[in-house]
């Protein structure tokens, strides 16, 4: 009896699993879930900043934007907003460039704790359903996106290191100077 009851449930485990169901269930490769790519048009969307004023990307046209997604909970995204005050605001202060940090889903309690934590006071944009940040992936953050002064995206990137950070660094200074 036992046998058979073995038996009937591997024959039913082999009949209802359907392998490319499951590979379709798995998740995203980082390039899978990046809507947008280098070279298309970034999509325009206002923000509500940290502050209660508004940001929309379109009026950022004749600067270069550093789009960031990121979020409180997430370790590569506090690593890479610990860097971003000196190597890449106080760089590039008085260019025609502009660092906009965009929070992923989290609330502005949430957000005001962790910048009181941390002690940022560089500007930081709330997209707490993640509608902003649904027109440009679907999953994975850091998200960064180099956007040029025609509102063009120059590179997407995901994720942190060091290295992608210095390349991101010399892209923005790149991308000023044209």
């Amino acid at each position: 009896i036992l046998m058979l009851l073995i038996t009937i449930v591997i024959g039913a485990v082999l009949i209802l699993w359907n392998p490319t169901e499951a590979k379709a269930q798995q998740r995203p490769t980082p390039e899978q879930a990046t809507i947008v790519k280098d070279g298309m048009v970034a999509p325009d969307f206002t923000v509500t900043m940290f502050d209660g004023s508004t940001v929309r990307l379109s009026d950022l046209r004749g600067k270069v934007v550093l789009l960031n997604f990121w979020a409180t909970w997430c370790p590569p995204c506090r690593a890479e907003l610990a860097c971003v005050q000196k190597d890449i605001i106080d760089r590039f202060a008085g260019k025609p460039f502009v660092f906009l940090p965009i929070s992923r889903g989290e609330e502005h309690a949430t957000v005001a704790a962790f910048r009181e934590k941390m002690g940022y006071s560089f500007p930081m944009g709330l997209d707490s359903n993640s509608s902003i940040y649904g027109k440009y992936a679907q999953t994975y953050i850091p998200r960064n996106f180099l956007i040029d002064k025609n509102g063009r995206v120059v590179k997407a990137t995901v994720g942190y290191t060091k290295e992608e950070f210095a390349e991101l660094i010399h892209l923005i200074e790149k991308t000023i100077k044209k």
